[in-house]
C-alpha cells in the first residue's frame, strides 16, 4: 500500500468548505473544468482554490494535491468520479486505433498486434497517460508519479514520450496518439481505447439495465466487465502513481463483484455469488465488505453455520495480522445471521457499496 510522508504538513482540516470540495475534485482526476461545471463557478475561481489548498497545505502541485486527498481521507481509493468514465469512448474514423490494457500486466495493440512498450519506467509513464486519459499530464506530475522522492539524475520524461510516441504510431504515419502541449502531455481522446474506459462503461450500462427492471442483463454486463482483468494489476510498474492506482482499482473490482452479486442474490442464483465472493473473499481475506457480502450469500442460500463460519475466520484473521476487531459492519452482518434478520439481509438492504 502506497505510504507518503505527511509529518507537520497541515491537514484538509485546514481548508475552508468550498476549498475541501476542490480538493476532493482533484483528488478524484477532475479538470478545472469540469470541477467548475460541478461547483457552478467559473474556472479562474477553481484555480484560485486550489493554488490557496497548496500554499496552506505546503503542496508543491496539483499531483501532490491528489496524494495529500488520498492520505488525509478525503479522497476514498475506487470512489469518486473518474475522467476515463465521463462518457462513452469515441471511436475514431481514422483507422485502427491504439489498445492500452492496464487491469493486468500493461499491454498495447494497434489493430490486433502487440506493440513493445519499452521497459518498466517507460511502460509507467504509459501507464499514467492512459489511466489520466482527459486531461493533460506535466513532466512534473509524470516525474512524481513514475519515479517518487527518487528522481532521476536528468528528466528523462521527454526521452521516453518520445520512444512512445514513435511506438503508438498508427500505421506507421506521421501521427501520433501522444499529443503535447505547453502544459504537459495527453493521449489523443479519438486515438486510443483503455480498457479501464471500457470497463466503466459496462458498469455503467449494468447500472442503466438494473435501473430498468433487466436484472439478469445486469449481471451479464457486469461479467463483461470483470472480464476485462486480467491478473495483478498494472504488474511490476513502479511509483507512487502505480500503487495508488491498484488499490484504487482493485477496490473497484471488488465493489462491481459485490453489486454484481447482490443482483445475482436477487435472481435467486446463490450457488453463482457464492463460488465467486468465496474466491475474492480468499484473495482478499482482509476486506470486511467481501466477507460480508459471503456472509449474506451464504445465509440466503441456507448454508447458516457456513455463514457463521466466515464470520470467525475473518475475525481471526483481523486480530492475527491487524489487531483489531471486526467493523461494525462485519458485526451487524454476523448479528442480523444470529437472529434471522431476514429483512435486513435481502440484497440492496445497505450493507455494501458501489458506485456505478
Amino acid at each position: 500500500m502506497p505510504t507518503t510522508v505527511t509529518t507537520r504538513r497541515p491537514t484538509a482540516a485546514a481548508l475552508g468548505r468550498q476549498e475541501r470540495k476542490v480538493l476532493h475534485a482533484v483528488g478524484c482526476g477532475l479538470r478545472d473544468d469540469e470541477i467548475a461545471a460541478a461547483l457552478a463557478v467559473s474556472e479562474d475561481v477553481v484555480a484560485g482554490h486550489l493554488a490557496r489548498i497548496l500554499v496552506k497545505l505546503g503542496l508543491r502541485d496539483r499531483a501532490a494535491a491528489v496524494v495529500h486527498a488520498f492520505d488525509c481521507g478525503l479522497v476514498v481509493p475506487g470512489c469518486g468520479p473518474r475522467p476515463q468514465a465521463a462518457g462513452p469512448v469515441v471511436r475514431s474514423a481514422g483507422g485502427p486505433r491504439v489498445e492500452i490494457s492496464v487491469l493486468g500486466p500493461l499491454e498495447v495493440r494497434l489493430g490486433g498486434r502487440a506493440l513493445d512498450p519499452g521497459h518498466l519506467r517507460q511502460q509507467a509513464v504509459l501507464a499514467a497517460l492512459a489511466l489520466c486519459t482527459g486531461r493533460t499530464v506535466s513532466q512534473q506530475e509524470l516525474l512524481d508519479g513514475v519515479w517518487g522522492m527518487e528522481p532521476p539524475v536528468t528528466n528523462v520524461v521527454p526521452v521516453y514520450i518520445y520512444r512512445l510516441r514513435k511506438t503508438l504510431r498508427p500505421g506507421g504515419g506521421p501521427e501520433s496518439v501522444i499529443e503535447h502541449d505547453r502544459c504537459g502531455y495527453r493521449l489523443s481522446a479519438g486515438g486510443v481505447e483503455v480498457d479501464v474506459a471500457r470497463m466503466e462503461a459496462l458498469v455503467t450500462d449494468a447500472s442503466a439495465a438494473d435501473r430498468a427492471g433487466e436484472t439478469a442483463e445486469a449481471v451479464r454486463l457486469c461479467s463483461r466487465a470483470l472480464g476485462l482483468f486480467r491478473g495483478e494489476l498494472l504488474a511490476g510498474l513502479p511509483g507512487p502513481f502505480a500503487e495508488l492506482e491498484r488499490l484504487r482499482l482493485t477496490e473497484r473490482r471488488i465493489a462491481v463483484v459485490q453489486r454484481k452479486s447482490e443482483w445475482q442474490l436477487r435472481l435467486g442464483r446463490h450457488c453463482e455469488a457464492i463460488a465467486e465472493l468465496s474466491a475474492f473473499s480468499a484473495a482478499h481475506p482482509l476486506n470486511e465488505s467481501v466477507a460480508a457480502m459471503l456472509m449474506r450469500a451464504l445465509y440466503r442460500g441456507g448454508r447458516q453455520a457456513d455463514a457463521l463460519s466466515v464470520f470467525d475466520r475473518a475475525r481471526r484473521r483481523l486480530a492475527d495480522d491487524l489487531g483489531v476487531r471486526p467493523g461494525r459492519m462485519l458485526r451487524r452482518t454476523c448479528q442480523m445471521i444470529l437472529r434471522g434478520d431476514e429483512a435486513g439481509l435481502v440484497p440492496g438492504a445497505g450493507l455494501g457499496g458501489f458506485a456505478p
